[in-house]
């Protein structure tokens, strides 16, 4: 029985250190902030009823390890009703946190025409195939770049996701951005970007023998240099 507490205190130790350690790092962009924040949220409920649950499971083999004659189990209405409202609440509280998610416009873009950060939203098209990435700028001169996506620092970004094909996935894992392509039909996503750099893009859907060869890259700049860019890719055109 010893031996159990000691167990379960240095466990209990241990996700504690975890919560009282460094505060996360900063995130990639406000869709990445969200998602992580979520896991964290779930993460604070996860782990006291796992340790809830482990510790009275332990506590039962241990008292009654030697027991050759077990007893049926007696009805505990009061108990069974107090499982049942705290489950209740526990999945009321994951769907309140994950609607306050998914229904934020930094994850799904709920109407086109609401500006986001930072002004209008730029808005890049992305266009699976068998197998490669066309991705275009429809509404800053409807120019196309291939496998390359150029975006702003701090200003919203809008993703139209689509296939000509079959089914695809459009994901960026640092930014927190995913979404099925889909041919015949649109989905969107938005995101803002809060950290300047290139971040690796893939296909997530296995699409045929050269899917793992479907990569894209999102490089994140200043305003100025996506001005820049963006001036230079329509005086190409």
């Amino acid at each position: 029985m010893r031996k159990t507490r000691l167990g379960l205190v240095s466990l209990l130790t241990v996700v504690v250190a975890g919560f009282i350690a460094d505060p996360v790092a900063a995130q990639a962009s406000a869709s990445s902030e969200l998602i992580n924040g979520l896991n964290g949220k779930l993460l604070y409920i996860a782990v006291p009823i796992t340790i809830l649950v482990e510790g009275i499971l332990i506590y039962t083999v241990v008292k009654f390890r030697n027991n050759d004659d077990p007893s049926p189990t007696q009805e505990n209405r009061r108990l069974e009703i107090t499982w049942t409202i705290a489950t209740a609440i526990i999945l009321l509280f994951v769907g309140v946190a994950s609607y306050g998610v998914l229904a934020n416009e930094n994850i799904t873009a709920q109407d086109p025409q609401i500006e986001g950060a930072g002004g209008e939203p730029v808005v890049v098209h992305a266009e699976a195939y068998q197998w490669g990435w066309e991705m275009s700028y429809p509404e800053s001169g409807n120019f196309s770049t291939g496998t390359e996506i150029v975006i702003p620092k701090d200003r919203s970004v809008r993703f139209q996701v689509t296939s000509r094909d079959v089914i695809h996935g459009f994901h960026v894992p640092k930014l927190g951005l995913k979404s099925d392509a889909m041919p015949g039909q649109v989905n969107t996503i938005q995101t803002v970007a809060y950290e300047e750099g290139t971040y690796q893009g893939y296909c997530t859907e296995y699409c045929g023998v050269a899917h793992s060869q479907m990569y894209f890259t999102v490089e994140v700049v200043s305003q100025e240099e996506y001005q820049q860019w963006l001036d230079e890719q329509q005086s190409s055109e």
